[in-house]
């Protein structure tokens, strides 16, 4: 008589085995990109379904608070002097906006449009206000515009959209500013360059540093590319908010890295207006951030300041 012998396979190691093999699995990575506030958006994520719907859908919320050139837009229509009823994406950003502006001494001002068009850096190019005028605008400034806080907003409001989704890898960058979580498709931490600033227009690719970025958002802002020259004299696009005319200090380029894009896109901004001295102690007041200055010399070389928290974000390969 023959005898079966039957071999169990423990029910308890079958179910670890598929636990084990679907954890094997990895969600494919997705990119999207477009156009969006008049720059482009490069966002990458881990996800097995592509989301550019619902990525539009997000950008599309946001220019429809904070774009100059929406006409049906929140900003659009406070500037026109229309009634409106503040969303609670334009009280959030309003009150970070009057936070960041009392905090540098005046130096962000979301009613500045005026002066910057007034210099040629708006809607009209290359013209120069009278002292007159300068005053004048000083004292009756009532349009808004959030250009230097919008694309820092709008790449949190897409990382926050990733993060509904239980996302954890993604980094989202609308005209250089970034927003990081986890890590990329190698498991490294997200490489970030800071562009070397340079008058030649086809000279952004050379990099000045490359950082290591993970949970955190960067944001820059620089004067080295929007500019004019009138009777021998540099103007560049900064304009200070409390005087009315453009900075004239050291700082080609201010980069942040804060907890949110939009926190480090107005310090970005502010730190444009107050130069290196006065931007240095408001850092010693703010350790939750990190900035890099790269700045002007007498000799027409670069030289770079950065915060103590900074050095952690430097790729040294």
């Amino acid at each position: 008589m023959t005898t079966l012998r039957f071999s169990f396979f423990p029910f308890s190691s079958f179910v670890f085995a598929l636990l084990f093999l679907s954890s094997c699995a990895q969600p494919s990575w997705q990119h999207d990109e477009g156009l969006v506030f008049g720059t482009v958006y490069s966002i990458s994520y881990q996800y097995d379904n592509n989301l550019r719907s619902d990525i539009e859908a997000a950008l599309k919320s946001v220019d429809d608070e904070f774009s100059m050139f929406n006409e049906h837009s929140t900003v659009a229509r406070i500037n026109r002097g229309e009634p409106v009823d503040s969303s609670a994406m334009f009280q959030e950003v309003w009150r970070l906006a009057q936070t960041v502006n009392r905090d540098t001494w005046g130096a962000f001002d979301i009613t500045v449009a005026p002066l910057v068009n007034a210099w040629g850096f708006g809607f009209k190019h290359e013209q120069m206000p009278t002292p007159e005028q300068v005053d004048s605008l000083l004292q009756i400034r009532s349009q808004l515009d959030f250009s230097a806080i919008a694309k820092g907003y709008g790449s949190d409001v897409v990382g926050r959209l990733l993060a509904s989704k239980g996302i954890q890898n993604y980094m989202v960058e609308i005209g250089g500013e970034v927003v990081t979580s986890g890590l990329n498709s190698r498991g490294e931490a997200w490489r970030i360059g800071v562009t070397k600033p340079t008058e030649a227009a086809d000279a952004g690719g050379e990099l000045q540093a490359i950082l290591r970025v993970s949970g955190r958002a960067m944001a820059t802002s620089g004067n080295y590319r929007n500019f004019y020259y009138k009777g021998g004299r540099r103007y560049a696009h900064t304009i200070d908010p409390r005087t009315g005319y453009p900075v004239q200090h050291s700082i080609l380029s201010a980069t942040v890295l804060a907890d949110d894009c939009a926190t480090a896109d107005a310090y970005a901004t502010a730190f444009m207006v107050l130069g290196l001295d006065s931007a240095r102690q408001v850092l010693e007041r703010h350790p939750e951030l990190a900035a890099y200055f790269i700045c002007s010399t007498e000799a027409d070389s670069l030289t770079v300041w950065q915060s103590p928290q900074f050095s952690q974000y430097l790729n040294n390969e």
